[in-house]
């Protein structure tokens, strides 16, 4: 048995080994090392690439090249925002596990979970993140090598997504098309739900990327990442993602970022779309809506480390995508049957589908309007934040794409509330480009949400920090809030069920068991945004009547 168990190790010892000791071949590509040219604070030069930030606090990153040469441009021009964002993204997770010993495990962990992954990510994005580790800090070292730590940040939202099923938090997206826009080309609208904190937000990058090998195209992320979450290409291909149901992977494989970028750097259509989605092995489940200017239409690839699907609304010119899948492929797949009946997808998705009654004919600024909507289904008061409205009102961002004028308009802070700036590829990539330094079609810009202005926002963002602080004393369970704190706290956000539930705890907690009754009851007078969530709010309600003397 302890043979058994010290072979068991050495397996892993050698599987690990081999990881953290690889390093791409660089040796094909010719190198610039470049040389930054800083014009002020916000704008950067190199040879004709560059970083700026436009008045929407937006920053906007133009790089061309070889792999190795565009993974350097990217990293010379973003150094201090790449290495804010990693300390951004390392303190999250140092507060979330604040154990020195537990993160050592972690790290551990995560090594022998990422063994495998250099050898699922295609040779020349290996080379274009050893360009831009170059970059990054030597501050987190001890995690892992800058190269490899590069190479496991990209498959963050992945394991985080498989190993604490964080499909929590749902994106929403929507292709419409023919009668169903004003014009009758293809229009696609998608919240990209992805909160890591305001601060991990604050500074958004569009890519504009023109790489030696494929096509150029853009995309919306922050600053490190080469791979895609939202983006289109000169061709007039786009891709967003959204998270499925997933089972546990035994081992990290292909990063979905990696796969859509490859379909945005190589793919003219949604038969070449699926081609590359096919060959590659991912290790979570996601939807990923393809629209294509060439076709005239957008389906929903659907993929998993064990199936495959695509989805295309029958009879319909529209299609939309939550958090649950709808092909054949997946009909009988329990876990997506169990997560349509108790997460909030299904009910995004109906939601979607009566916004499309009320909106027969799409152009981007109603686009806008459905992807800022807050509203639960028959317009239903639902609290702001609610992860059952389209708008959640945590989007890192919202992107708006019409495929076939090559025309995409990216929203800016906060949330999806801000100005939406509108960009135009066919300029951008052209010699038009080089004779202007603005990148952004002003004149066709989405003015922002109204709701910016609003008592009721600025009533939000003070729920917002004081739900840290509430929920702080509810787990401590030593500090005591005051009656008056009570209720200005819930009264910063009425219709929202989380804040009754938090003070029940609270009451709970305390023993004033009549009173943690009253606030469960309450509670499970709003909209719950689980089933999980709802029946554990009956759980305390009935252990508080058992209690009340």
């Amino acid at each position: 048995m302890l043979f058994c168990f010290f072979f068991f190790l050495n397996l892993i010892s050698c599987g690990i080994r081999k990881s953290i000791h690889h390093a791409p071949d660089i040796n094909q590509y010719s190198l610039d090392i470049p040389k930054v040219n800083k014009v002020n604070d916000s704008t950067f030069t190199y040879n004709r690439n560059y970083l700026t930030k436009n008045r929407q606090q937006l920053w906007e990153l133009y790089i061309q090249g070889n792999p190795l040469q565009l993974g350097y441009n990217n990293g010379a021009l973003t150094q201090n925002l790449m290495q804010k964002q990693e300390g951004i993204f390392f303190s999250k997770v140092a507060g979330f596990v604040p154990s020195k010993f537990k993160q050592k495990l972690l790290r551990g962990f995560l090594k022998w979970y990422n063994r495998k992954m250099y050898l699922n990510v295609r040779e020349d994005y290996q080379a274009e993140l050893y360009g831009l580790s170059r970059y990054s800090s030597d501050q987190y070292n001890f995690i892992a090598p800058r190269y490899l730590r590069s190479l496991y940040l990209h498959g963050a939202h992945d394991i985080g997504h498989a190993l604490q099923d964080l499909a929590m938090v749902g994106c929403t997206s929507l292709a419409v098309w023919n009668e169903n826009t004003e014009d009758g080309d293809l229009l696609i609208g998608r919240n990209f739900d992805f909160f890591v904190g305001d601060d991990f937000a604050e500074n958004k990058l569009v890519e504009f990327v023109q790489p030696e090998q494929g096509i150029s195209y853009m995309s919306v992320s922050w600053p490190g990442m080469i791979g895609v979450v939202s983006g289109m290409n000169k061709e007039g291909m786009t891709v967003t993602i959204n998270a499925g149901k997933s089972k546990v992977p035994l081992t990290a494989k292909t990063p979905i970022s990696f796969v859509t970028r490859e379909i945005l750097q190589y793919a003219r259509n949604i038969d070449e779309a699926i081609a590359i989605v096919k060959k590659r092995k991912v290790f979570v489940s996601e939807s990923i809506l393809v629209g294509s200017a060439n076709d005239k239409k957008a389906v929903i690839i659907e993929v998993s480390p064990d199936n495959f699907g695509v989805y295309e609304a029958p009879n319909s010119d529209r299609v939309f995508c939550a958090n649950h899948f709808q092909s054949d492929s997946y009909k009988n797949d329990k876990r997506n049957q169990k997560h349509i009946q108790e997460s909030h997808s299904e009910y995004r998705y109906e939601k979607l589908q009566e916004l499309l009654q009320e909106n027969k004919k799409l152009n981007p600024e109603k686009m806008a309007l459905i992807l800022r909507n807050r509203s639960g289904l028959k317009d239903r008061k639902i609290g702001f934040g609610n992860e059952k409205a389209i708008n959640q009102l945590l989007a890192h961002h919202a992107v708006i794409f019409s495929p076939e004028k090559r025309l995409v308009w990216v929203s800016s802070n906060p949330y999806q509330l801000g100005e939406f700036v509108c960009y135009d590829l066919n300029e951008i990539f052209s010699d038009y480009r080089l004779e202007s330094t603005e990148l952004a079609v002003s004149q066709f810009n989405i003015e922002k949400d109204p709701f910016l202005e609003s008592e009721d926002f600025k009533n939000y963002e003070e729920y917002k920090k004081l739900k840290v602080q509430i929920n702080d004393v509810v787990e401590n369970k030593k500090e005591v809030l005051t009656e008056g704190l009570i209720y200005h706290y819930q009264s910063l956000n009425p219709d929202f069920w989380m804040v009754y539930y938090q003070i029940g705890r609270y009451y709970y907690n305390r023993k004033d068991y009549q009173k943690a009754k009253i606030e469960f009851e309450k509670a499970l007078t709003k909209e719950i945004t689980t089933i999980p969530d709802q029946n554990n709010v009956k759980h305390y309600l009935r252990k508080s009547i058992k209690k009340v003397p």
